[in-house]
């Protein structure tokens, strides 16, 4: 039987995805204005590479080419996002064109009216500028959030998930590993392209792999989880790094259910989900089986 998706859903859909593709239009048409602008008051070829806290240039590269290659990496960033933006990560969309856009105006501001590319400055403290440019853009997005309405979560009967029966002296302990081969490969694409970025890409872009690394790092910690429910309560572990750990107590469980759900629709993806308006989850494949995944009973 063929099935389609509500409307109304298809809508929002597109709205988010309108929402999330605005700021990187904004930033290119402000990005293009300036050099239209500015194209009689700037060197060729421009200083696209500096060094100490003065930022004095040591790398160069042609307005042609430069030019070409800021247009590039703002339409790749705005094509990403709109491709895989989720609500609750809205914001994160409009904080990136408004950082990379920013930073990208900065960088031509450097060179204006410099009668030579050697005469550019682009010192560290500007840096702080696009921080708070990508900071006000995020506001908006998480403001933006508002406009499109959540997807409706499918509700469930709590006494259809399977029980098991335990004696007066026995517990019962589940617990499961399982990790993302998507996710692991895309933190190290992120990881090893932070690294090439920081080493080889010109001034400012070479900024861009301090982004690509916390991505990356974060993608790597998020990639691969143990989730265990046992007499402590539910704990979840990052095997990356076991320090680190979520655990709600059995004292803070109201209520358990079990249900199928779609994880990209409801949570914004695989893994430890942070959500602005709403409880934080942790999303992983579970393996079909008589208890929904690995139990064992032990004696006290």
């Amino acid at each position: 039987m063929l099935t389609t998706r509500p409307r109304e859903g298809l809508v929002n859909r597109l709205r988010l995805r309108a929402f999330a593709a605005i700021p990187f239009v904004l930033a290119l048409a402000v990005h293009l204005s300036l050099l239209a602008t500015w194209y009689d008051r700037l060197p060729d070829p421009l200083a696209t590479h500096f060094s100490g806290a003065d930022g004095r240039p040591d790398g160069y590269t042609g307005l042609g080419t430069s030019v070409a290659v800021s247009t590039a990496l703002l339409l790749a960033a705005g094509v990403c996002w709109v491709l895989w933006v989720r609500r609750a990560a809205l914001w994160g969309a409009w904080a990136t064109a408004g950082f990379t856009g920013s930073l990208l105006d900065l960088f031509l501001k450097s060179n204006l009216d410099a009668a030579e590319a050697s005469e550019a400055r682009f010192p560290l403290a500007m840096i702080s500028l696009g921080f708070v440019i990508g900071g006000l853009a995020a506001l908006v997005g998480l403001g933006l959030t508002r406009l499109v309405p959540k997807d409706p979560v499918p509700e469930t009967d709590p006494d259809a998930a399977a029980r098991i029966e335990l004696g007066t002296h026995e517990v019962a302990g589940w617990s499961r590993t399982t990790s993302s081969l998507f996710l692991t490969v895309l933190a190290l694409v992120f990881t090893v392209t932070g690294i090439g970025l920081l080493l080889l890409a010109p001034w400012p872009f070479a900024l861009l792999g301090l982004l690509g690394l916390v991505i990356g790092a974060s993608g790597l910690v998020l990639a691969r989880v143990r989730v265990t429910v046992d007499r402590h309560g539910l704990t979840v572990t990052y095997t990356v790094f076991p320090a680190f750990r979520t655990r709600v107590p059995f004292d803070d469980i109201t209520a358990v259910t079990a249900r199928d759900i779609n994880p990209l629709r409801e949570y914004g993806g695989w893994g430890y989900r942070v959500r602005v308006h709403g409880p934080r989850s942790c999303c992983t494949p579970a393996r079909r089986s008589s208890y929904g995944g690995r139990a064992a009973g032990t004696s006290r």
